[in-house]
């Protein structure tokens, strides 16, 4: 099941969107979460630490409840050159509260290969390969180019989709992967 990490001001417990995952049935949930201060501040509209808690405590009661839970760290590489320290801050946070995947999201699809790389490389000294993955959308066209440097940096599962269709202008094609 996918859907975001608990809404500020809420707790866990109490928080609607939260409970619609967890109590899905699905043996996997996937919460997507805020990495870039940027869209913590002017989205969100809260302190970064209040977003590092939303990750960490909806991580932990989505693993608690489902058995299994991963971290989409949305807008991963825009966050990382803003703010390295932010949006490695929000992949730990996932990472140390259970989180089987922490999926690096270059969501805005404007990342190239060599960052894909440099970036990935560094959240694995942080990270463990086996727990990172990539999730790269095609706005430039280098969305398998992206993938395929995420996996010499070190993730060890690819997001996509068949042929490249999907959001927006398409997410890395399995196919070519």
């Amino acid at each position: 099941a996918f859907g975001m990490t608990r809404r500020s001001g809420r707790s866990v417990e109490n928080d609607p969107g939260l409970a619609a995952v967890v109590n899905s049935g699905a043996p996997v949930a996937c919460l997507v979460g805020k990495a870039w201060d940027f869209n913590v501040e002017t989205a969100l509209g809260i302190e970064m630490d209040e977003n590092i808690a939303m990750i960490a405590e909806s991580i932990a009661y989505a693993k608690s409840k489902v058995g299994e839970a991963m971290f989409d760290a949305e807008h991963f590489f825009d966050g990382y050159k803003d703010n390295p320290e932010f949006a490695l801050a929000c992949a730990e946070a996932a990472y140390d509260n259970g989180a089987r995947w922490v999926v690096l999201c270059d969501t805005n699809g404007g990342a190239l290969p060599h960052e894909i790389e440099a970036i990935v490389a560094a959240a694995a000294k942080r990270i463990p390969g086996d727990h990172l993955a990539i999730h790269c959308h095609n706005d430039s066209g280098t969305a398998v180019a992206n993938s395929l440097a995420a996996v010499r940096a070190g993730v060890r599962q690819v997001q996509g989709t068949l042929n490249g269709l999907g959001e927006r202008c398409g997410n890395a094609d399995l196919a070519s992967l």
